[in-house]
């Protein structure tokens, strides 16, 4: 589990170095949208890794925030179809289509780190019934 949150912050810094490295200075509003994703995201493994401190009591919490991991991995998802839609069909710059296709592709990756987490804890759910 701890890989896969260190793979998460990974996913992350990585996007924000490229973002640095690219010089972007215009943040686009799918940006937004991963970010607000990546927060729910978290903040289910926040609730879920707590919750795991009481596994006789908190068995139900735990299953609701992991659901509410994989809602917001699944959204991330769509997000990085629209985004990339929108990209490819709107910006004229060859060159930043790359640069935020490999941004927008980062943070989607962080979410998949996100559902992975919520796999191990669902593991350990069910090894300790």
């Amino acid at each position: 589990m701890i890989r896969r949150l260190d793979d998460i912050i990974d996913c992350v810094d990585s996007a924000t170095q490229r973002m640095m490295l690219y010089e972007i200075v215009t943040i686009r509003p799918e940006f937004h949208k991963f970010t607000e994703v990546l927060i729910k995201a978290t903040t289910g493994i926040d609730g879920a890794i707590r919750s795991l401190r009481d596994l006789k009591h908190g068995e139900k919490a735990i299953e609701t925030w992991c659901a509410a991991i994989y809602s917001a991995e699944k959204e991330s998802d769509d997000i990085l179809r629209a985004a990339l839609a929108k990209l490819f069909n709107e910006e004229k710059e060859a060159i930043l289509v790359l640069k935020w296709k490999g941004i927008f592709e980062r943070l989607e990756k962080a979410a998949d780190r996100c559902e992975e987490v919520a796999n191990i804890v669902e593991g350990i759910v069910i090894e300790a019934s």
